[in-house]
């Protein structure tokens, strides 16, 4: 190595070692300035700075009276808090599914063009609602066929009573007037043979000699369209369905009973359907039937539970649990304190009541709540029994709840 060359190496050595005394005392000035601070003593720094926000909300008030004449106009009624046994219940999965008996399937009963379309998906329909308008050269030969038909059956029929009429001057022989009835019977045949097919098609007998080929396709029943397969200009064949047509104000709730619970569930008991899409609405419906097929994959059976619709909430495919009641109550169990389900309401965050003291008060009772059945639910903590419940109104004393928090915070 030349002498240049160690030279260099020795001012790379010399740098490198400045840059290293200076690295570190850089980072302990750093460290000197910013000394660690452990994690929860921070947290509890971080906190204190902020105690501002975290101090409670006004309190709500416990304690409410009603104006004159507004507990008889809200119609707020009480029940006394009594203990009871609940029934023993069972649980199914399952999802809402139309009632065969409430649906119609709407299709193209002849082949044709389609010039009109008078529906959507999902609307409701009034019976005889006007759907689809087809033009359809089948029917219209048909329907000409018809017209032909009627004519030559009238003109056998006065023929064969013009025959009958001349028989007793001696004027027609009797074999001529057996034909003459025998054309007109088998003309007639024809004809009501081709109204049938009109009928059948969905033509009215008031345009049965028009000689339009327009056909109407109307509902027959009140409902809901589940979808809508028609374009105008589309060509469909017969048989081609249009939509699916509901009811769903009675609809089944279908639900999978494992095996080993199908001795515990009997046809007529009484069910509470809580479905996904509504968790705070309660459909009382009663078990109608449970299938004589068990799945061999799922080892389950299909219990169907009729439901009555309301707000017109029900919609096929929803999904939910339903918790059938049985009808013998479990002997072993005590009897515990049980309100109606419909008293519960929330207020700020908690599961409450409102309870009617004697003197006309009524008061905010926060609640534990445990086991529930039959539209009823046991209650672990915050209620006496002998106390008055309220059941209906609870909407105008949960309203004057809230406007009174509000009021404070103004």
């Amino acid at each position: 190595m030349s002498l240049g060359q160690l030279g260099r190496c020795r001012w790379i050595r010399l740098g490198a070692a400045l840059l290293g005394v200076f690295a570190s005392g850089a980072g302990c000035s750093r460290q000197a300035a910013e000394p660690r601070v452990p994690p929860s003593e921070h947290a509890a720094a971080v906190a204190s700075e902020h105690t501002d926000e975290n101090r409670e909300h006004e309190k709500l008030p416990q304690q409410i009276t009603l104006p004159p004449g507004v507990e008889k106009s809200a119609g707020i009624a009480t029940m006394a808090v009594q203990p009871r046994r609940l029934p023993e219940t069972v649980d199914l999965a399952g999802e809402i599914a139309a009632d065969p008996d409430r649906s119609v399937r709407v299709v193209a009963r002849a082949p044709g063009l389609i010039t009109e379309v008078h529906f959507k998906e999902g609307q409701r329909l009034a019976v005889g609602s006007l759907l689809v308008v087809l033009e359809s050269a089948e029917f219209s030969r048909t329907q000409a066929g018809f017209l032909s038909t009627q004519a030559r059956a009238q003109a056998a029929q006065k023929n064969a009573d013009r025959l009958a009429s001349l028989a007793p001057a001696g004027l027609a022989a009797g074999q001529e007037i057996l034909s003459a009835k025998a054309e007109a019977q088998a003309l007639a045949a024809e004809a009501q043979a081709a109204e049938r097919g009109l009928r059948a098609a969905g033509m009215g007998a008031e345009k049965f000699a028009q000689g339009t080929a327009r056909l109407e396709v109307r509902a027959a029943i009140s409902g809901f369209a589940l979808s809508r397969h028609a374009l105008v200009g589309q060509v469909v064949p017969a048989g081609h369905v249009f939509t699916d047509l509901v009811n769903l104000e009675r609809a089944y709730f279908v639900g999978r009973l494992f095996e080993k619970s199908v001795a515990r569930v009997r046809a007529g008991e009484a069910t509470q359907v809580r479905l996904n899409a509504y968790p705070d609405e309660i459909f009382v419906g009663q078990v109608e039937s449970i299938g004589k097929q068990l799945d061999p994959i799922a080892r389950t059976v299909v219990a169907r539970i009729v439901l009555t619709d309301h707000q017109d909430l029900l919609k096929v495919g929803l999904f939910g649990k339903a918790r059938v009641s049985r009808s013998a109550a479990l002997a072993e169990a005590p009897p515990r304190l049980v309100i109606p389900l419909d008293a519960v309401t929330d207020i700020a965050g908690k599961q409450s009541v409102f309870v009617r003291h004697p003197d006309g008060h009524f008061a905010v009772h926060p609640v534990t709540l445990g086991y529930s059945a039959s539209g009823f639910c046991e209650v672990l903590s915050g209620l006496r029994a002998g106390e008055q419940v309220v059941t209906d109104g609870i909407f105008t004393l949960k309203s004057v709840v809230l406007k009174s928090s509000f009021g404070e915070e103004e």
